[in-house]
Parts: structure tokens; C-alpha cells; sequence
């Protein structure tokens, strides 16, 4: 058992705190087994309503293992600025790595 500090975006922000869910600096509670898609099930979030998933300031698949103490930050398709394909949400606008997978590794 621990927590996890998450952090939605854009549209993201605005679905969960119309469900009163907090998605700014919000500590979830985390059980043991955990991975991102859990978390984000947990909070209504489908896979298709995000483009990139950062861990501890890191792109990471939504089958992250999760661990006490970890920053999840949710950031939904087409947030704006040119640092998409820094941040490695992209890598470039054709190539098909960059679709989206349905297929999630965690438990």
C-alpha cells in the first residue's frame, strides 16, 4: 500500500472535476500491483482520451508498474505545443508506432 500523486491536463482537468474527482497534485491511494491504466480505470479515464502518460517526469506505456511516492501526470491527445515529439509522445506525424495500442501488460 501507498500513494501516488497524479496530475490531469487540459480537457482531462475539466471531466474529473465535474465529477468532483480531484486531478490537480491529487494523492491516490495505491495498492500493491498497480500500473497506470489501473489508476486511470479507477478514474474513468479511457485509453483513448490520452496521448501520453508521464511517470516520475518520464514517457511511460500505461502498463508502468506504479510505486509509492510515484508522479503520474495524464496529458490528452493533441495538447497543444510544439514539444510533443521532445517529450516523445510522438515521433514523427506518419509513423505507425505512434497509433495506439488496446493491449495493457498490467494485472
Amino acid at each position: 500500500m501507498g500513494s501516488v500523486l497524479f496530475n490531469a491536463f487540459s480537457f482531462l482537468q475539466k471531466k474529473l472535476k465535474a465529477q468532483n474527482i480531484p486531478c490537480v497534485n491529487a494523492v491516490l491511494d495505491l495498492k500493491d500491483g498497480q500500473c497506470v491504466k489501473d489508476i486511470l480505470d479507477a478514474l474513468g479515464i479511457e485509453p483513448q482520451e490520452i496521448e501520453g502518460v508521464f511517470v516520475n517526469g518520464k514517457i511511460a506505456p500505461l502498463d508502468t508498474l506504479l510505486h509509492d511516492g510515484d508522479r503520474i501526470a495524464a496529458l490528452p491527445p493533441g495538447t497543444p505545443g510544439p514539444y510533443r515529439l521532445l517529450l516523445g509522445l510522438v515521433s514523427s506525424p506518419n509513423n505507425e508506432s505512434d497509433k495506439k495500442s488496446d493491449t495493457f501488460k498490467c494485472k
